[in-house]
């Protein structure tokens, strides 16, 4: 099986080809569950112009070694893209690769999803380890020529492939589906795709400015929508300044979705204590995640700055040496001092960068807290709280306003609770279920934050804080939970996209009577929603916010991207997937779940998403950086 001429020597050429292109098939079988002729053409290109390269510029009595390593790398590359995908439910690219000394952190969840077929990738690479090994021991040498193959036929071969890989890259780099243009393209093309689209991007960015971004943006939003329709007389808006002064805790809830609110499993309440916080409080049943990349991390960003996640690189990362406008600094211009509190070590998604370029004054990571052993990360939430009601005590009794955020970790995937700290028992029908630990997971998180609220009571906290909870990203995974299935063990229409992504947000202030708010929203919304409560007026202050106030909007489009392709939004009717574009999109309606045939008059929602999308992007790349 090897390529053998008087003119090159022995290759191991023909053989690699094979072996890649039926890994690019095995990918491709994972990934987008089907297999096209017509895709494989678009594989076969990108590996043999690839494959080419390293044969031109490889002495023959290399190429055994390079053309090995090559796949070993390649195998390496398609195996984690396939838990990636798995995990995520988006293709990587290459700059996801910033995201890989992460994945330890979360090796828990990742070990669950890694399904043993996937381990074919590594099949060959395997059997030529053994082979070679038995090779040397026998004595074995390959009789290569020591030439480096002169550009004729390989050269011209090469240029081919090239060429038809660059038309294939053409033809789909415009397409905004992450999905449908990974399928169209194929792996490697793919990423190419990437890089071209990443080049082009940092050439606008060199002649923009973030004044001229943030004026775009701010006329785009004002051009689109009246937000003058529902505001209280003289222009001032609903609630403006009713909670001026007061403190603000924001509690981000672990893969919270919003399903589980007011839900009953065999007679037992999942979350009576956020089913009672519902009825005291601004209650949000129609908010959906906006996540990219950082998952947990970023809902963190965007709740604080109200700005996208650019879903390429996870935004502490990419961004966390930025100055960035966000709550924190935006309150430390009132005197508020801004904690952050998270169990897990503070470089995990690179918080040690993200927590300074939000203007947080102090964080608490891992030292901070007593592990108890709740998780692979930890402590449990009943410690985050006990040490958050510590502090913020402490300052309180300073006399000091604060902002504090606690991030929650006991309902992470994969929502394995200590059978001691159980307090809800499953059905036979869930028990052992990922469902059923999910529910389980839920139900002692809704626990812990109960005793939290209890200790700002008997503290006196309670009465001068505002309190806002809310889910950071979907928990149950949609392979491993048929919606059909969790709809008839639940008794509820469950969608596997409207109820995955959907999360609850909840605004308590104290003095103000409990209220649902039926308006559509996203993360992107908490920060404006925040500041009218504290009588903050972004607009005067110079902020730019790529949300808005969801107590003073009476319709709204709020843009998904990573979990969801580029264009995909939810507005007040439906929630849009666009497949190569607009025209063969799929609608479905958030109330209903069910499939919305014409979603024509939607048009101008997909143009404006699009575009405040890349306005957001532009204006976080162009952020000053922080002095070092």
């Amino acid at each position: 099986m090897e390529f053998t001429s008087k003119r090159y020597g022995r290759s191991p050429f023909i053989l690699i080809f094979i072996v890649i292109m039926l890994k690019m098939i095995l990918f491709r079988h994972f990934v987008f569950q089907g297999i096209q002729a017509g895709q494989l053409l678009t594989d076969a290109a990108a590996v043999l112009s690839l494959l080419l390269l390293v044969e031109m510029i490889t002495s023959a009595k290399w190429k055994g070694v390079v053309f090995g390593s090559l796949n070993a790398l390649l195998s390496l590359l398609l195996f984690a893209s396939t838990v990636y995908f798995s995990y995520y439910g988006t293709v990587p690219t290459y700059i996801a690769l910033h995201g890989l000394d992460q994945v330890l952190q979360i090796r828990t969840s990742v070990d669950s999803i890694i399904q043993p077929l996937y381990y074919l990738f590594f099949a060959d690479v395997a059997a030529l380890a053994v082979l070679s090994v038995v090779n040397r021991v026998k004595g074995i040498r390959s009789e290569g020529r020591e030439r480096i193959a002169k550009p004729s036929f390989t050269g011209i071969a090469s240029i081919l492939c090239v060429t038809v890989s660059g038309g294939y890259i053409w033809s789909g780099i415009a397409i905004p589906n992450e999905i449908v243009q990974a399928e169209s393209l194929g792996f490697l093309d793919y990423q190419v795709a990437a890089a071209i689209k990443a080049n082009k991007e940092k050439t606008a960015l060199r002649s923009g400015s973030v004044e001229e971004t943030a004026a775009s943006a701010d006329a785009l939003q004002a051009s689109y929508f009246d937000q003058a329709g529902d505001t209280a007389s003289a222009g001032t808006p609903n609630y403006f300044g009713f909670a001026k002064g007061k403190n603000v805790i924001v509690v981000q809830l672990e893969a919270f979705q919003n399903f589980a609110i007011n839900l009953s499993v065999d007679g037992q309440t999942v979350t009576p204590v956020l089913n009672q916080l519902a009825k005291e409080s601004f209650y949000f049943p129609h908010v959906f995640q906006q996540i990219g990349q950082g998952n947990t991390s970023d809902a963190e960003f965007m709740s604080n700055t109200s700005i996208y996640p650019t879903g390429v690189i996870a935004m502490s990362t990419g961004y966390g040496d930025r100055v960035v406008p966000s709550l924190p600094r935006l309150l430390g211009e009132d005197g508020y001092e801004s904690n952050t509190f998270h169990i897990n070590d503070v470089t995990f998604w690179d918080r040690n960068r993200m927590y300074p370029a939000l203007g947080f004054t102090a964080y608490y990571d891992k030292p901070a807290f007593e592990n108890d052993h709740f998780n692979s990360f930890g402590a449990s939430d009943e410690e985050l709280y006990k040490v958050g009601l510590e502090n913020l005590q402490a300052l309180a009794k300073q006399n000091k306003p604060f902002y504090a955020q606690l991030v929650t970790t006991s309902s992470h995937h994969p929502f394995k609770v200590p059978s001691k700290l159980q307090r809800i028992t499953m059905p036979d029908s869930l028990e052992g279920t990922q469902l059923g630990d999910y529910l389980t997971g839920l139900n002692y998180t809704d626990y812990a934050l109960g005793t939290f609220i209890e200790g700002l009571k008997s503290s006196g906290l309670w009465e001068n804080t505002v309190l806002v909870a809310y889910g950071d990203h979907s928990g149950l995974q949609t392979k491993d939970n048929d919606p059909a299935w969790v709809s008839e063990q639940l008794g509820i229409h469950y969608d596997g996209q409207i109820s995955r992504f959907n999360i609850p947000l909840f605004v308590h202030v104290p003095g103000a009577e409990g209220k649902v708010v039926e308006q559509t929203g996203g993360q992107m919304d908490i920060m404006p929603t925040i500041s009218n409560l504290l009588g903050i007026s972004l607009k005067d202050k110079g902020y730019t916010a790529f949300g808005h106030d969801l107590l003073n909007i009476t319709r709204n489009v709020v843009g998904m991207r990573y979990y969801l392709p580029t264009g995909s939004f939810f507005n007040n009717d439906i929630l849009f997937v666009p497949g190569k574009g607009f025209e063969d999109g799929t609608a479905i309606d958030i109330r209903t779940k069910e499939p919305v045939a014409d979603f024509s008059r939607y048009r101008d929602d997909y143009d404006y998403i699009l575009e405040l999308m890349k306005l957001s992007d532009d204006y976080v790349r162009l952020l000053p950086k922080r002095a070092p």
